[in-house]
């Protein structure tokens, strides 16, 4: 009925080779392991550990593989469209990459007019676009919805925002709706500042959104939550954002809050940001 990182590690003792999970069962497998040595002894005996629905920090990556010695794979997919990109099992663990395209899967980055843009420099941010037989067909009595996301040429959009390095790897930052800020003439990704954030000793998990603002169109606001018995000021961290990534993408605002609010797959609710938090 809830995910048990003892559970996991019994199935793993038991002959279960395979692990697939997202990124809260990660974070909390990776607190396990680093107390108790039989849960990182049975991820080690993993032969393959996955992660996907969103993605995995390097903070997670680098836990996981330190109390075990094995490295988390990524993968990318919605519910419209199975995979569409992996870290196959023979390359090993690519921290903050969700990898190459299938086999059959053609996948482009598009800007706003949604014409393809031929970066492959890992910083040029642009939403995805996938075509191949792993679409499905269309949106259930919704044909406004389905025109909407799919073209006549059967690209369908995924509103998720993404870099793509030079051997067509993909690293996903982060939804169009809502992780797209654009502040004062920049664009930024809301994931990049929460990896930055979660490079912060004292933060736990963190969440990134734009909020309305008359001088910059957009600021950046965060929401963080730290660890237990730490402290950190608001100003703290908007600093140590600026000094990994640039001066632009500091959060304007820092909320401490005790949790993030969650769905039942772990993934953030960030429409409920900046009102009651759980």
């Amino acid at each position: 009925p809830r995910f048990e990182a003892a559970a996991v590690a019994a199935s793993l003792a038991r002959g279960a080779t395979m692990l697939f999970g997202v990124p809260t069962m990660y974070h909390r497998l990776a607190e396990q392991a680093e107390r108790d040595a039989a849960v990182a002894r049975s991820l080690a005996d993993a032969r393959l550990l996955v992660s996907g629905s969103a993605g995995l920090p390097l903070r997670e990556h680098r836990r996981i593989e330190a109390a075990t010695g094995r490295g988390v794979l990524e993968r990318y997919g919605l519910t419209e469209t199975l995979i569409n990109t992996a870290v196959r099992a023979s390359e090993g663990a690519r921290p903050g990459s969700v990898g190459r395209p299938l086999d059959g899967v053609a996948l482009r980055l598009v800007d706003d007019a949604r014409s393809p843009l031929d970066a492959h420099d890992d910083a040029t941010l642009g939403e995805v676009a996938v075509r191949g037989p792993q679409l499905f067909d269309a949106y259930l009595n919704r044909p406004d919805a389905t025109a909407a996301a799919r073209d006549g040429d059967g690209w369908f959009y995924t509103g998720d925002l993404a870099t793509r390095a030079p051997d067509g790897a993909i690293r996903v930052v982060g939804r169009r709706a809502t992780d797209l800020i654009k502040t004062g003439g920049y664009k930024v990704g809301a994931g990049e500042v929460e990896a930055a954030l979660l490079e912060h000793p004292a933060v736990r998990e963190a969440a990134v959104k734009g909020v309305a603002d008359d001088d910059l169109g957009e600021r950046i606001e965060a929401w963080v939550a730290l660890r237990d018995d730490v402290t950190a000021r608001p100003d703290e961290l908007a600093e140590h954002v600026a000094s990994l990534l640039a001066w632009h993408k500091r959060p304007r605002r820092v909320h401490v809050v005790e949790a993030l609010p969650r769905n039942a797959m772990g993934k953030v609710l960030k429409a409920a940001l900046g009102g009651e938090i759980p």
